[in-house]
């Protein structure tokens, strides 16, 4: 499931490890065993968010689109709404929640054209122990 949150400020790493977040849906096991990011300053304190979780981070390759298929299409997808470049400050976060709302309600080929919510969905209901 896709979540667009605002980060006051310029995006480097303490920025996004403290800025503050929801807390985070029940989720079952499966899904909360790692992160995988793309590299950049965005992420430079990673080692203080596997610190904070408890997940290992895991870094993408330098220029290797193929490490991270699933991400570079839903930013290809995002990119319909959000179009490189944009000042991200014009929208707020009921543009975010509605643009977020409409990429997890989109049928994907990587699915079996299922949605991203239909298949969390069936995580969420596959027996898995959940967290708190």
């Amino acid at each position: 499931m896709h979540r667009h949150r605002r980060v006051a400020g310029r995006h480097q790493g303490r920025a996004v490890r403290t800025a503050p977040h929801p807390k985070p849906p029940r989720h079952p096991a499966q899904a909360r065993r790692t992160f995988t990011w793309d590299r950049g300053r965005v992420i430079a304190e990673h080692q203080a968010i596997t610190a904070e979780t408890g997940m290992p981070v895991y870094l993408c390759t330098p220029r290797s689109p193929w490490e991270r298929g699933t991400n570079e299409n839903t930013n290809h997808l995002r990119r319909q709404y959000l179009p490189k470049g944009a000042a991200l400050r014009t929208f707020s976060q009921a543009d975010l929640d509605a643009i977020a709302r409409e990429l997890n309600h989109r049928p994907r080929k990587v699915h079996g054209y299922r949605t991203p919510a239909e298949v969390y969905a069936d995580l969420l209901n596959s027996g898995d122990e959940l967290t708190a």
